[in-house]
Parts: C-alpha cells; structure tokens; sequence
C-alpha cells in the first residue's frame, strides 16, 4: 500500500487569490461607500452592509470548504455542519435587525439624546 504524495500547491495559490479579490473587493467598497449602495435600504439595512455580510459569509463558508477538507466529506456530514452556522448566522442577523430598530426608535423619540 504506497501512497502517492499530491501537491496541492495550485489549489492553494487558487484559494489564496479567491480569498485575496474578496477581501480587497471590502476593502475598496469600505473606503470608498459608493452612495448607490449605502443610500438604497433593502430589509433595514442599507445595501452596501449586506454586500459585506454575503462577502464575509462566502469567505467564511470557503475557508471551512477548502482548509477544513469538507470538499471531500458525505453531504450528511457537511449539511451537519453548514445547518447550524446558517441558523445561528440569520438568527444573529434577526437579532441585530430587531434591537437595532428597537434601539432607534428609543432615541429618536425620547428625550435621551446620542452620547455614544
């Protein structure tokens, strides 16, 4: 039973380059805030924090996918663990979307002013 080494040095430079446009396509946006993006809301928030969220979530999903090797597992194994980060993920974002309303409505009308 021999053992034939791979390398997987294409797939790597491939992940880091995909990583690499992601995060620099972030960047870009975070410094410059297009006003197309940050003044149209879609869902409470405006359009240009959902990009971030969808981009962090991919990046998030293709690290677990390429440096935890769950290409290569069943599909029972990898829905076991994507389904929980999924529900905990839209539930956080439910949370935030909920206090956050919360949160301004208290401000903007009570006489408590912003001091933070």
């Amino acid at each position: 039973m021999s053992h034939e080494h791979v390398s997987n040095t294409k797939r790597i430079w491939f992940v880091f380059a995909l990583l690499s446009v992601v995060t620099t396509v972030e960047v870009i946006l975070g410094i410059y805030k297009p006003a197309s993006l940050e003044f149209t809301h879609f869902i409470g928030l405006n359009l240009l924090n959902w990009i971030f969220y969808i981009l962090t979530i991919f990046k998030a999903y293709y690290i677990v996918w390429a440096f935890m090797h769950m290409e290569g597992e069943k599909s029972s194994l990898r829905w076991s663990v994507v389904s929980p980060v999924i529900f905990l993920v839209l539930y956080l974002l439910f949370i935030l979307l909920t206090e956050g309303h919360y949160i301004y409505g208290v401000f903007k009308d009570s006489t408590i002013k912003w001091n933070f």
